[in-house]
This record gives structure tokens, C-alpha cells and sequence, in this order.
């Protein structure tokens, strides 16, 4: 599904205009992307929680040298999806 099917699949649910169902959408995505990039959990029962997650400093391997690299720690997105998505989707 893309972001045009997901607007029209949003709007047809919430009985409302398609261009009201896009600026929802968009409000949802950087109300998360604001939460999760501030370090906070944002969670949707029924869905699951996004949150920032750590990365631990490692060590990498460069394919086309074989050389080793040390990768830094970085900060990434991370989403536990919530048990009734997971049921819903492996259909139990």
C-alpha cells in the first residue's frame, strides 16, 4: 500500500475528505518522527510503540577491501509492533 492508497483507505474509515485524511497522516508522521528524534516513546495501543534505540560502537567490515572499520554508536528508530498487530497479522 502507498501513501495515495493509504489517504484514500484512511479517508473512506474516518468518513472524511481525502485532503483531511493527508494532512492527518502527515501530522501523525512528524508528531512521531519530532517524539522518537527527542528520545521519547511514542505508543498506538494496537499497533505497537515506536522509540529511539542505541547502537553500540562495533566493528565493520569494508566488502570491496576486506579491510576492518570501526563503526561509531549511533542512535536509530526502532518499532515493537503490539500483540494484538502481531496476532492480527500471523492471523492467530
Amino acid at each position: 500500500m502507498n501513501k495515495d492508497q493509504l489517504v484514500s483507505a484512511v479517508a473512506e474509515s474516518a468518513d472524511i475528505s481525502k485532503a483531511d485524511a493527508d494532512k492527518a497522516i502527515n501530522g501523525l508522521a512528524t508528531a512521531i518522527r519530532s517524539a522518537v528524534a527527542g528520545g521519547n516513546k511514542v505508543q498506538i495501543p494496537g499497533l505497537g510503540t515506536f522509540e529511539p534505540r542505541e547502537r553500540s560502537a562495533r566493528t565493520g567490515r569494508n566488502p570491496q577491501t576486506g579491510e576492518s572499520i570501526q563503526i561509531a554508536a549511533s542512535t536509530v528508530p526502532g518499532f515493537k509492533a503490539a500483540t494484538a498487530f502481531k496476532n492480527e497479522v500471523s492471523g492467530k
